[in-house]
Parts: C-alpha cells; sequence; structure tokens
C-alpha cells in the first residue's frame, strides 16, 4: 500500500514538479489556502486554522511553505512575513500532529543555502559551518529550528533540512528573470559580478527531495546545491552562449539595486559557494552537475 505524503506550500514551482514524481509510488496530498482539487486541504496560517482531514494515515511531511524571499522590498513587516510564513506554518504543523498523536516517519523541510550568510568569500562552506549573521541567515536559522522541534519533541523519527541554492527552471525563479534581457541582447552581470551563485536544476532539487523521502538514513541538513560553482558573472555569460546572444552592455552598478530593492539588494551582489559533498556521500547522484548542460536542457527545448 502506497504511504501518504503531505507537501505544503502546494502553488510553489518545487511542489508542482516534485508532485509529479512523487505519485507514482506514493498518494501526494497537499495543504493550500484555497482548495481546487480532491486532494488538496485547506489551512490559514496567520488564522491558525487546518484541516485536519489532510493529516489522516500521512507518514511523511514535506514542508516546502514560505513567502518569496526575492518578490518584495524587505520592509518591516514583510520580513515579519518571510519568517512567520516559514516559521509559523511549521508550527501549526507541529501542534496539529501532536492533537492527533501522530508520529511521522520523516519531516522534510525546504531551506537555505544563505544559511551560511550573504557574502562573497573563498571559503565553501559545508553543513557543519556556523550560520551567518544577516538577516536571510536569521530566517533560515529560524526556519531549522522550527524543523528540529518535530524531531526533538518525538513528532517524527527523522527530520530533514534541504539547504537549497538558487533553483534553476525555465519556468520561473531567478533564470526566468534573466532571460528577457539577455534575449533582447542587453544582459549584464550585476554589480562587481564576481559573486558565487549557489545552484541546482529543478529536476535534481526534486530528485533529492524524492531521494530524502525514500532513504531513511538521510537526516538532518544538506546542501542542495551543483558540485559546480559558478559566478553571477560567469552564469550570465553562460546563459548568454547557450542562446547565441551578445554580451556587451556594463555591469548593473551595485547603488542602482540598491536603490530599486533596497537591503534585497545584499542578496544579489553578494554570494559564497556551498559544499555538495555530503549528499554526493549519502548515495545521490546529480543529473545536472555542470552548469551548461543544465542550461542547455532547460533552454533548448
Amino acid at each position: 500500500m502506497k504511504e501518504i505524503v503531505l507537501i505544503t506550500g502546494a502553488s510553489g514551482l518545487i511542489a508542482r514538479e516534485l508532485s509529479e514524481i512523487l505519485k507514482k509510488n506514493y498518494i501526494v496530498r497537499f495543504l493550500t489556502r484555497e482548495k481546487k482539487h480532491e486532494n488538496e486541504f485547506e489551512w490559514n496560517i496567520n488564522e491558525k486554522t487546518i484541516d485536519e482531514k489532510a493529516f489522516e494515515g500521512i507518514s511523511h511531511i514535506i514542508h516546502l511553505a514560505g513567502a518569496n524571499i526575492s518578490e518584495k522590498r524587505w520592509t518591516d513587516e514583510r520580513k515579519k512575513e518571510l519568517i512567520s510564513s516559514r516559521v509559523d506554518s511549521a508550527d501549526l504543523l507541529l501542534q496539529t500532529l501532536r492533537k492527533k498523536n501522530i508520529r511521522l516517519k520523516s519531516f522534510i523541510s525546504a531551506s537555505g543555502i544563505n544559511y551560511y550568510g550573504t557574502k562573497t568569500t573563498d571559503k565553501i562552506f559545508n553543513e557543519n559551518d556556523a550560520p551567518g549573521n544577516d538577516f536571510l541567515s536569521e530566517v533560515v536559522v529560524l526556519w531549522e529550528r522550527a524543523a528540529d522541534q518535530f524531531k526533538e519533541q518525538h513528532l517524527a523519527e527523522r527530520v530533514v533540512k534541504i539547504r537549497t541554492a538558487v533553483v534553476l527552471s525555465d519556468k520561473e525563479g531567478a533564470l526566468k528573470k534573466m532571460l528577457p534581457t539577455i534575449k533582447m541582447g542587453i544582459g549584464s552581470a550585476l554589480g562587481s559580478g564576481k559573486q558565487y551563485m549557489p545552484w541546482i536544476h529543478i529536476k535534481d532539487i526534486c530528485s533529492i527531495y524524492e531521494f530524502a523521502l525514500q532513504n531513511s538514513s538521510v537526516d538532518g541538513a544538506f546542501n542542495a546545491v551543483a558540485p559546480q560553482h559558478t559566478t553571477n558573472k560567469n552564469l550570465t555569460e553562460k546563459i548568454a552562449g547557450v542562446l547565441d546572444k551578445p554580451l556587451f552592455m556594463p555591469n548593473v552598478p551595485a547603488f542602482v539595486l540598491k536603490f530599486i530593492f533596497g537591503e534585497l539588494a545584499d542578496a544579489l551582489l553578494e554570494g559564497s559557494r556551498a559544499s555538495a559533498d555530503k549528499i554526493q556521500k549519502a548515495g545521490f547522484h546529480f543529473e545536472f552537475p555542470d552548469l551548461k548542460i543544465a542550461l542547455e536542457n532547460l533552454l533548448k527545448k
């Protein structure tokens, strides 16, 4: 009999792609703000309401809910929303599991590669390194702390935290935002262009979630990042190359980005490398470890 997996963040890119993979071997349910399909159940984080029918017979939760980091300027109100959408949503799940006396086989939570801080350094961060000290690292630390509660309170046999890099997809996200200007021949790198951009192909991030779900030995934090490192400038050049477009415009000045995006600009102008060794040593194999091949797969269709 198929196990039941409950996924939050139903409208997100990863949730949609991942569900198509999992439905072959699992019964997939979603928590969503507005029910539209039979396998969807409503919840409201602000009002702390949830359809408890979603929890009947479940073995796993994949927690992908969280407001988009780069969608809006980081006002004080937006910062609270970014944290609440991750932490309060996890707490609502935890309280419901406790109320219904359910113990999961696994609680698998999205997390962020910005755990290590938004800064450009020569260091390649691994899962044993300490968190950074900026806003994004604070978000991730609180996010992971909320996830750890499921194991600490004996509501899940294991907790997996997927520290996700920039997800490359032709449907939405960073790559899609970069494409219009590059296609018009006016694309350019951001700031110095030397900032590292940890990245991962959409198929590989979904495969990591499937891998974590299927392997009971996978526990704790894992960097979900391709093993090949790149900078913002190199990524921009690789995209232009795959599309056969010129790159002659000067880099977008940092002060312009800071004027437009405020504090959020730091996430665009800074970035470090992260190691993929731990997930690979656990037995995971990347389908797209090479950036050029990943871009060709996404853009040459």
